[in-house]
């Protein structure tokens, strides 16, 4: 799917796929049978109010929490059988980005990509080099590289944070409320950069509270409601229970 169209080709092949499957944080259920297929192109909200197991979603995607009931695929890795060993090498087929930015602050924002592409195997500087130049172009930050994250506007680093995420080329992008801790002009300015990212071919999978959101910048839509978390339809989107 572009811009909130599903793609109806029956031979594409969903990137994240959940059949039946329980949720957990921490110890406990947080949803029960969750369905849902995320496809190359799609641009997915999961809303619900704090504590509704949003985040767990994410977590189990990334294999941060292990899945204990039913079924879950994740770009072509099965989340039942996944070896340890092997969960590194489906986080690189992510990119994930999170509302606190998570940079390394005792370095340059080249530095802090360069961190990340040498810890997933890239080794020729002269690549290297080239593959942060990109991504900063990609974002709108190419004349911050050799700025240290302190010297960053709240939306500067929060485009760091997407740059990282691009850096090995993810079919799929994990934005954990990515606008939290943003004032409204500045997330509207993330929210464009994302769709930009997406219409370029990069499925994004958005987890936000914030109904503003995701009546703006339209797409399919997952709330999470009661111990479970359903797809709704165009026509209900607009009155779904959720605040700011």
């Amino acid at each position: 799917m572009f811009n909130g169209k599903k793609i109806t080709m029956e031979n594409t092949q969903a990137l994240i796929s959940f059949r039946n499957a329980d949720i957990r944080g921490g110890e406990n259920t947080v949803i029960y049978g969750l369905d849902m297929d995320i496809f190359p192109g799609d641009f997915v909200y999961i809303v619900g109010k704090v504590g509704t197991g949003k985040t767990s979603i994410i977590r189990t995607v990334t294999a941060e929490n292990r899945l204990l009931s039913g079924e879950g695929t994740v770009c072509g890795y099965d989340l039942r059988t996944l070896r340890n060993k092997d969960i590194p090498y489906l986080r690189r087929k992510l990119g994930v980005v999170f509302q606190d930015f998570q940079l390394l602050m005792d370095r340059t924002v080249e530095d802090n990509l360069e961190f990340v592409l040498r810890a997933t195997g890239w080794k020729d500087k002269g690549r290297i080099d080239a593959r942060i130049s990109e991504v900063l172009d990609d974002v709108g930050m190419s004349t911050k590289a050799h700025k240290m994250p302190h010297q960053l506007s709240g939306g500067e680093q929060q485009r760091i944070a997407i740059a990282r995420a691009l850096l090995n080329s993810p079919a799929v992008i994990l934005a954990d409320e990515p606008t939290g801790n943003l004032d409204t002009e500045t997330a509207d300015g993330i929210l464009r950069l994302l769709r930009k990212l997406n219409a370029e071919g990069t499925a994004i999978v958005m987890v936000t509270h914030n109904k503003t959101i995701f009546e703006t910048y339209r797409g399919r839509v997952f709330s999470c409601v009661d111990e479970r978390c359903e797809e709704q339809p165009d026509s209900e989107i607009i009155d779904l229970d959720i605040t700011i």
